[in-house]
């Protein structure tokens, strides 16, 4: 499942959020939030200061904070440590961490060692040695508001769930109840993961001893494991990099199968039962991925791909979700919006803008979902439904998208109408309906003719397409519009 698909694991458009410590934090917690290393001040102090450093540079004080950092995108490194060197205000602005990202990103550089963040980095230098200035006089919201999002405590948006809100937990699900009343439905089960063999065995310092050479795709790079693992313990990102690698079972030697076997490290929750889209063989589109990712780190609201179910399962640590159905009749989660087609998404950038900001707002609001998704537990997502995921402590999963029987036809529709939101199939796939209309013709002539059956009934546009085909009990949930999932190239993300 695309749990969190990071670069994923994002959407292509995003919102920014104009954040006030005092809207989310009390007076008790805002002193606890971090000085910026910088001492840079949000923009609001500037209306009492008695000096603003944007009056001493030069032509570049007329240019809004937002343009500024756009044209510093386009310096290289050389330029940028020339510019940061004129003021102090430049040099704050040099000194965004998001400007070091990309240039490191672009360079691609082999044999590096982590340095705490991605500006020492690039350069080979110890943190310890980063110049020492004082821009306290600097007041910017820009500069200053991924700083406090990066410090200001999240572990309570997960605590005091509503009983109305919270995610059905359960010990395990027969396939024929999950075929008949719960795949619509997000739902926790606690027994099934407890009995896979990596259960047992799977933690940080087994994988750093087992797989430390391994290079895993995280977002946009491919690192050593014991690169990643350093950056996760070393780092202070405001959305820290995911590792979302789709090649892990190749790259690990695992053996997977589809029921419980003494040889296998892993399996499917039996409930799931037949996955569809198993039928296509080597030609199905992406479906499983590892997850790796420290404390804060997660993926904003997304939907799976291809208009298909999941599973996420935690081996070690504990996960915060909340879910949404989605219909052409529901709005989305508040903070989210959606291009008329669906095919688009604007949402805040990182996880906690969208908790500071909106999270007490979607709490009160019809059909929203929450729950923990604790080590040796696994998470349903059903196909249509919006979810954010974050990481409530360092955290390694297993996540496997699936096409239920009960869901072919969600399937078939997307496939064919839906073509430009298709994602995760081989470049040789030119027409994934088809393809996937002949392989259940060849297995299972009677599901393909139940799954047309509704293609067709949805096609005729009664009730509109979506909310027909993955209508529930009380709400509508909506597979079509836009997905948050991966293309058949190098990259594994862009996303969730």
């Amino acid at each position: 499942m695309l749990e969190e698909r990071p670069d994923l694991l994002r959407p292509a458009k995003r919102q920014r959020l104009d954040l006030v410590a005092t809207q989310a934090l009390d007076e008790k917690d805002a002193s606890l939030v971090k000085r910026h290393p910088l001492g840079v001040r949000p923009s609001g102090n500037a209306l009492t200061a008695e000096r603003n450093c944007k009056t001493a540079c030069g032509p570049f004080a007329r240019l809004p904070d937002e343009l500024l950092s756009h044209l510093l995108e386009s310096l290289d490194a050389s330029a940028l440590l020339r510019l940061g060197a004129g003021c102090r205000q430049l040099h704050a602005f040099t000194r965004n961490e998001e400007l070091w990202k990309a240039l490191f990103i672009e360079s691609s550089p082999k044999g590096f060692a982590w340095k705490g963040t991605w500006r020492s980095t690039f350069l080979q230098q110890s943190s310890c040695v980063e110049p020492v200035v004082d821009c306290s006089n600097v007041f910017s919201d820009l500069l200053h508001r991924p700083f406090f999002c990066t410090h200001v405590s999240l572990e309570n948006y997960g605590r005091d769930v509503p009983q109305s809100n919270q995610i059905t937990r359960l010990s395990d699900l027969s396939p024929e109840d999950f075929q008949a009343t719960w795949f619509s439905k997000p739902f926790i089960l606690t027994a099934p993961v407890k009995e896979w063999p990596m259960s047992s065995t799977w933690s940080f310092e087994s994988l750093r001893e087992n797989y430390a050479d391994v290079a895993f795709r995280a977002e946009s790079v491919d690192w050593p494991l014991r690169t990643y693992l350093t950056y996760m313990t070393n780092s202070s990102d405001e959305s820290p990099l995911y590792l979302f690698d789709r090649s892990f079972a190749e790259k690990m030697n695992l053996r997977v199968t589809l029921g419980p076997s003494p040889e296998a490290d892993y399996w499917p929750a039996t409930c799931f039962g037949f996955d569809a889209f198993s039928v296509l063989g080597e030609q199905r589109p992406d479906h499983r991925w590892l997850i790796i990712g420290p404390a804060r780190s997660g993926s904003t609201f997304h939907k799976d791909p291809n208009a298909t179910s999941a599973w996420n399962a935690v081996i070690t640590g504990s996960k915060y979700w909340i879910m949404f159905p989605s219909s052409p009749n529901i709005p989305p989660p508040p903070g989210v919006y959606v291009s008329e087609d669906q095919s688009e998404v604007t949402s805040p950038l990182s996880i906690a803008e969208w908790l500071l900001g909106f999270h007490a707002e979607a709490r009160r609001s019809p059909g929203c979902c929450e729950g923990i998704c604790n080590a040796g537990e696994v998470l349903h997502v059903p196909s249509g439904w919006y979810h954010l995921v974050l990481n409530l402590e360092p955290s390694i999963a297993i996540t496997q998208n699936f096409v239920p029987r009960a869901r072919v036809g969600a399937v078939l529709h997307f496939l064919k109408e839906q073509k430009q939101s298709i994602s995760g199939f081989q470049d040789s796939v030119s027409d994934a309906f088809q393809l996937f209309h002949d392989r259940l013709e060849e297995y299972d002539p009677a599901l393909l003719e139940e799954g047309m059956h509704e293609l067709s009934r949805l096609s005729k546009g009664v009730k509109g397409k979506w909310e027909e085909l993955t209508k529930t009990e009380t709400t509508a949930d909506e597979p079509a519009g836009f997905s948050f999932g991966f293309e058949a190239d190098d990259e594994d993300a862009d996303v969730p």
